[in-house]
């Protein structure tokens, strides 16, 4: 039976297929944007709208941006001979909270999984081995610590170790199974500074 008018049901429908969104959370979002003024609701969806056409990959780190370059790679003060790989933009983000680390990183977009069928192809492996043709001097492994971001992280030592860069991995101040994006910064911040090379 339902309880609410198609237009009500159809909005939780679409609003619970978002991550972390049950049908409960999406009831009091649906609720809530009903009874919003509709100027905001608009504003709203052309915000989303307006981020789906326009965000992109980074040319150079492939993170989430709305412009050529992101902010840290156009940043000149930041120093563009080391390279922290990270699985996703949020990873990113997390250790930019720290405030510490000063130079850029690369974006992968995904770890290697055997079991999830997503191979070294599938992520921008391809793109960070071309990037190491250019001036670095060290690279640093910042993928989770769970089974796949350490699978990633030896296939990647593998690949770069020949040419004769430095390849470190963040310290064990993060938690197997952790995801970075939910670890504190002062967790991270030992867990850079702790880094080992590999």
């Amino acid at each position: 039976m339902d309880y609410y008018s198609n237009q009500i049901s159809k909005l939780i429908e679409e609003l619970s297929c978002l991550p972390g969104i049950g049908t409960k959370s999406a009831s009091r979002l649906a609720f809530h944007l009903i009874h919003m003024p509709v100027e905001e609701v608009k504003r709203l969806a052309d915000t989303m709208v307006e981020a789906r056409e326009n965000v992109r990959y980074c040319s150079e780190c492939y993170t989430l941006t709305d412009q050529e370059l992101c902010p840290i790679c156009r940043n000149d003060g930041r120093d563009h001979k080391m390279i922290m790989v990270v699985e996703t933009t949020r990873d990113l983000a997390a250790y930019e909270k720290t405030g510490k680390y000063e130079g850029v990183y690369h974006v992968l977009h995904g770890a290697i999984s055997p079991m999830l069928g997503i191979g070294p192809e599938d992520i921008k492996l391809k793109e960070l081995m071309e990037r190491l043709r250019g001036d670095i001097d060290e690279v640093i492994i910042a993928t989770n610590s769970s089974l796949e971001g350490e699978t990633t992280a030896m296939y990647i030592s593998k690949l770069i170790k020949p040419t004769g860069i430095k390849v470190s991995r963040i310290a064990s101040g993060v938690p197997v199974g952790g995801d970075l994006e939910y670890i504190d910064e002062v967790t991270l911040l030992r867990a850079l500074e702790g880094r080992t090379e590999i």
